[in-house]
């Protein structure tokens, strides 16, 4: 599979908006756009008028066919670009970025996979859930996310819609589950030789949800894993 990787270029902001009080969404166009593969980001860079440039990496909810690219933005308190991103940005603004990026932690949407995401790092099996939905697979891809809160789980309504095994560890679920992490029982019937599977999420998060796979006889090999973290 060929992973498309872009150069920097402008994007015009033609969408703000804040589902949480701590993140913004933001949708821009972006001229002579490639099209980018689930599971890919742009790196995002701003300019200080003495010339100090802050770049971060932030990656894309939006699938392919999508006019424009989107970003799931959380502010982080001693952040040097969400806080600007979050609070200072509005539509017509343009905005520096280089992508798409990545080709390892990618799904082109035609062979199965599993998904298991924490808090914002939902956001790439976003992207993937909209490329099946577009291709017609979303049989093909299975996810499992967690988060504190439905209040502070990005794409809330998209992943209940997309029936993902939803783990809150503050409060009960919708659905009667108590409050509690991710477990074994409720990834187990998506174990399947055949798939590939996307771990997401903080270090933390991401240590816990591979041990969790290998628990359940997952190779490692077949294991894909993003970190994110304050520093990008």
């Amino acid at each position: 599979m060929l992973n498309p990787v872009g150069h920097w270029c402008r994007g015009r902001v033609v969408e703000v908006r804040h589902p949480h009080p701590r993140a913004v969404v933001l949708r821009l166009e972006v001229r002579d756009r490639i099209d980018h593969l689930p599971g890919q980001h742009y790196v995002i860079r701003l300019r200080a008028e003495d010339g100090y440039t802050a770049t971060r990496s932030y990656s894309l909810a939006s699938a392919p066919h999508e006019p424009v690219v989107e970003f799931y933005v959380e502010e982080l308190a001693d952040g040097e670009v969400s806080p600007y991103l979050a609070e200072a940005v509005e539509v017509g603004d343009e905005l520096e970025l280089r992508g798409p990026i990545g080709g390892w932690f990618v799904w082109d949407g035609r062979t199965p996979a599993v998904g298991i995401a924490g808090g914002t790092g939902v956001v790439p099996l976003i992207s993937m859930q909209r490329h099946a939905g577009r291709l017609g697979t979303e049989n093909l891809l299975h996810l499992a996310v967690s988060s504190r809160t439905l209040a502070e789980l990005p794409y809330a309504d998209e992943l209940a819609a997309s029936h993902a095994t939803i783990a809150l560890s503050r409060e009960r679920s919708g659905n009667g589950r108590a409050a509690g992490r991710l477990t074994a029982a409720e990834v187990a019937p998506y174990v399947d030789p055949a798939s590939t599977y996307y771990i997401c999420g903080s270090a933390g998060f991401a240590e816990s949800a591979s041990e969790l796979l290998m628990s359940l006889g997952v190779p490692p090999g077949v294991v894909r894993v993003e970190r994110f973290g304050p520093s990008g």
